[in-house]
């Protein structure tokens, strides 16, 4: 039996969910834009335990989403992580953010999942048929011709906040969005159990969240 708590807030979803080894016991999230995690993730995270009976004590890890992403939502949340693995003495886990967001593609084909970085700028992956990442998570500048070679080859699902402006520059007919889909806690138990049984553990002392905003300089041109 390994309890672990998973948080995610990384965007304007802040999200907290209780898994035993694989299995979700319960979530609690909230979206609200004006990122009230700080108010919130404690009352989450008291809550859900007080809920299932489930002392601190008990829990195996903390596993928290460590972005790209918000640097407030962000930082909040791995600084909360990291406090409760310090008074616990349990390991951390982190996730990369786009990862936990495409898990919630079910449809075949390609799955590129893309935040929002202001302007027209976009953090992205991309993932396989079988959910498996064929590209590193990239900070980038939108154009027509960013996801070209992926589109021209198979149906490609595009998830997240950044899907907006996405779909004012990219109209290929093997572009498909899921909206109205954020990164969640709920979607993390897998990917935090297999860590947590392979030990895949981040040192304490020196772990920062993947802010990921280090863009090259380039101007937008929208017939790019």
């Amino acid at each position: 039996m390994a309890y672990i708590l998973n948080i995610e807030t990384s965007t304007t979803n802040c999200s907290v969910a209780l898994f035993n080894e694989l299995n979700l016991i319960d979530c609690i999230e909230e979206n609200t834009e004006d990122y009230s995690h700080s108010k919130s993730l404690h009352v989450f995270i008291d809550s859900i335990l007080k809920k299932n009976k489930i002392s601190p004590k008990e829990l195996s890890a903390i596993s928290v989403g460590k972005g790209p992403g918000s640097y407030t939502g962000l930082r909040i949340g791995v600084a909360s992580a990291k406090g409760l693995c310090y008074a616990l003495d349990i390991p951390l886990i982190a996730l990369e953010t786009l990862e936990i967001l495409s898990k919630n593609v079910t449809e075949k084909g390609i799955v590129i999942p893309c935040l929002d970085a202001r302007r027209m700028e976009v953090y992205s992956a991309v993932f396989d048929r079988k959910n498996s990442r064929i590209r590193d998570t990239k900070a980038e500048v939108l154009s027509k011709e960013l996801f070209k070679s992926y589109l021209e080859n198979d149906n490609v699902y595009f998830i997240g906040n950044a899907n907006k402006k996405i779909k004012e520059i990219i109209t290929h007919k093997n572009a498909n969005f899921i909206d109205d889909v954020y990164p969640s806690a709920r979607q993390m138990g897998v990917l935090s159990y297999n860590k947590f049984k392979s030990k895949q553990f981040e040192n304490l002392n020196d772990f920062e969240p993947f802010y990921l905003k280090d863009f090259i300089a380039a101007k937008w041109n929208p017939n790019s």
